[in-house]
């Protein structure tokens, strides 16, 4: 195996617990244990873009926290790009960027200019280097009108574009991202996709994306992992959590009149008629073509098109598959 298929995130067995005390009674407080993280594993090559999806709680974040060194870890072992984050916190700050949200990295009263200069400074990055970073991002992310409002002046949407900037501007090997199109109109939405598709081939840069936007893991991300409870419950292609979801997607049928519902069609079932627009429902993880043909050669057809599921209401399935 090459070097691209090193492991560069790597983690075994990873806990994470945190110790709380909570109210018993009138008078009696009672340390409890809550579980964030529990023995969770997986590894990411270098240069590889991975969705990590999971509802609110699933330990994502906490997660993301000990990969950065923010948090240590109660359990297990964590190494990225050969570091083990906790300990190493320092030298490792020189090889990620960060994205949290909603929580910026840029000084609040400064124009952004002036934070990118000060973020030079922090990581010494050579003039040189700085400039075409700075230039290319930019470009790419719609910046130049904004390098000299205060920070705190920029919607939501346009700090997390100069937030990406700030990520970006001392060249990480791995860049985590959480609700990076946050806030985001559809054309910035489509440049943000964009510019991390073509950061993460021209340059290899490993990303992990937490989102809520699912458009984003469909759009940027071919491998996806899904935790729950701080648990790992699927790893693997995108297309593969449709078959474990067991979810489908929708042939809409217009017909040049109206007609009985179409039946008869092995693999799909008809969902709803409106006059001569039908609804046709097949599983996800099955070609359309030959319903389609089928379809085509036996009915007056004008005209049709695929709905596909959303990814929300696969994983939804799928926790509801696991806990029932």
């Amino acid at each position: 195996m090459g070097a691209a298929a090193e492991p560069f995130l790597e983690v075994e067995g990873l806990e994470k617990v945190f110790r709380i005390r909570r109210r018993a009674g009138r008078l009696r407080r009672e340390r409890v244990e809550v579980r964030a993280v529990d023995g969770l594993s997986f590894t990411v090559p270098r240069g590889e873009m991975v969705g990590f999806i999971g509802p609110n709680g699933a330990g994502k974040s906490t997660t993301v926290k000990m990969l950065t060194g923010i948090l240590a870890p109660s359990g297990g072992r964590l190494r990225v790009a050969g570091l083990d984050p906790s300990r190493e916190r320092v030298e490792l700050t020189r090889r990620i960027g960060v994205v949290f949200g909603q929580r910026t990295t840029l000084w609040w009263d400064l124009p952004l200019r002036d934070s990118y200069r000060l973020m030079r400074r922090m990581y010494r990055i050579p003039a040189a280097r700085y400039r075409e970073n700075l230039d290319r991002c930019t470009e790419l992310l719609d910046l130049g009108p904004l390098l000299t409002v205060p920070v705190r002046q920029l919607s939501l949407g346009q700090r997390m574009r100069a937030d990406i900037a700030a990520a970006l501007l001392h060249d990480p090997e791995v860049l985590y991202l959480d609700e990076p199109t946050i806030g985001l109109d559809v054309v910035s939405k489509s440049a943000v996709r964009r510019f991390l598709a073509d950061l993460n081939s021209e340059r290899s840069t490993t990303v992990l994306l937490t989102t809520h936007d699912l458009g984003d893991i469909e759009q940027l991300c071919e491998r996806v992992l899904v935790i729950d409870h701080g648990r790992l419950m699927y790893d693997g292609a995108l297309a593969g959590l449709h078959e474990v979801g067991e979810s489908e997607r929708v042939l809409v049928v217009d017909l040049a009149r109206e007609l009985p519902p179409i039946s008869g069609l092995d693999g799909a079932r008809t969902l709803r008629t409106e006059g001569p627009r039908q609804w046709l429902a097949f599983p996800a993880s099955a070609s359309a073509a030959p319903l389609v043909g089928r379809v085509a050669a036996e009915y007056p057809l004008v005209d049709l098109s695929v709905q596909e599921p959303a990814i929300e209401d696969v994983i939804a399935r799928m926790y509801a598959g696991r806990t029932g």
